[in-house]
C-alpha cells in the first residue's frame, strides 16, 4: 500500500494523547508510504481538543476532525473512513490498549486480504467486562451465522474501498467483519497485543451496551436473512447496436421535474 491512514476515534482522552502521539511516530518511522494520521474528537469536554492541537504542532501528519457534541464511536469512525486519504485505513482505540506497533504487520496482510481484524490476546481488562464481551460475541455469532472471535477489537485494518461507500449506523461498527463479508469482501482474523489502560476512563457501560447490542444483532441478522444477492445471477444482454446517449438521452427525475443525464 502507497498511503496510509490512521483512524482514532478519542473522547475524552487528554492524558493518552501524547503518549500515543509519540508511540505511533515510532511505530510508523520508516513506514508504508505515505501516512497521515486521523483524530476524530467525538465532542470531548476535557482538553482533548488542545492536546491534539499540540500534537499537530509536533507532527504535520496529524489531521484533526471534530464533532461539536457527542455522537458516538460508529459515527467518529464513519466520518474518519470518509475523510480519509489513504488506500490502506486502520483503526486504532485512543488509549493505547491497542499496540501501534502492530499497524504495519496489518497494513502488509492488506496485500492479500480485504480486511484484516484483530483478536485481542490476553485482554487486559476485568474479569466481567472480558466475560460478558465473550457471551456477546458467542451470541451474535449465533445469530448472524458468523465466526468472529472479538468484534470489540478496535485495531483492524481495510483496503479503502471496502470502507469509503460503507453506510452503517449508530453500534454497527462492531459488525464491521459480517457486513464486509456479505458484500464479497475478504476478511481474516488476526492475533495482536492488548494492554491495560494508562489513563482516563473507559467510556462504555455493560448493560447499555448489552441492550443495544441485541437490537443490533437483530438488525445484521435481518440484512443477512434478506439481502438480495443479484450479482451472482445477473447478465447484460446487450443490443448488438445500442443507440448512444445522444440519440436516446437518458433521464431523472429531480424534485418532480425531468432533467437528461448521462450518469444513469
Amino acid at each position: 500500500m502507497e498511503s496510509l491512514t490512521v483512524v482514532i476515534p478519542v473522547f475524552n482522552e487528554e492524558e493518552n494523547i501524547q503518549p500515543l502521539t509519540e508511540r505511533l511516530e515510532e511505530s510508523l518511522r520508516g513506514g508504508p508510504g505515505e501516512v497521515e494520521i486521523l483524530f476524530v474528537d467525538d465532542g470531548s469536554t476535557d482538553g482533548t481538543i488542545e492536546a491534539l492541537r499540540e500534537a499537530r504542532r509536533r507532527d504535520p501528519r496529524i489531521r484533526i476532525a471534530r464533532f461539536r457534541s457527542n455522537l458516538g464511536q460508529t459515527a467518529a469512525m464513519a466520518a474518519g473512513f470518509r475523510l480519509a486519504r489513504g488506500q490502506a485505513v486502520v483503526t486504532l482505540d485512543g488509549d493505547l490498549q491497542n499496540d501501534p506497533a502492530e499497524i504495519p504487520r496489518l497494513v502488509k496482510m492488506l496485500d492479500e486480504w480485504d480486511a484484516v481484524c484483530g483478536i485481542r490476546l490476553q485482554r487486559r481488562d476485568g474479569w466481567w467486562k472480558r466475560a460478558s464481551s465473550r457471551i456477546a460475541n458467542a451470541y451474535r455469532n449465533w445469530m448472524t451465522g458468523d465466526d468472529v472471535v472479538d468484534t470489540g477489537c478496535t485495531l483492524k485494518a481495510f483496503r479503502r474501498e471496502c470502507v469509503e461507500r460503507l453506510e452503517i449506523y449508530n453500534g454497527l461498527h462492531r459488525f464491521l467483519p459480517t457486513l464486509l463479508k456479505m458484500r464479497g469482501y475478504r476478511v481474516i482474523q488476526v492475533p495482536v497485543s492488548h494492554y491495560p489502560r494508562r489513563a482516563g476512563k473507559t467510556k462504555y457501560g455493560t448493560w447499555g451496551r448489552l441492550i443495544k447490542g441485541l437490537g443490533d444483532v437483530r438488525a445484521v441478522r435481518w440484512m443477512k436473512k434478506n439481502r438480495i444477492d443479484f450479482e451472482s445471477a445477473l447478465e447484460l444482454d446487450e443490443d448488438p447496436a445500442p443507440a448512444s446517449l445522444e440519440t436516446a438521452p437518458l433521464r431523472a427525475h429531480v424534485s418532480g421535474k425531468t432533467v437528461p443525464s448521462p450518469y444513469l
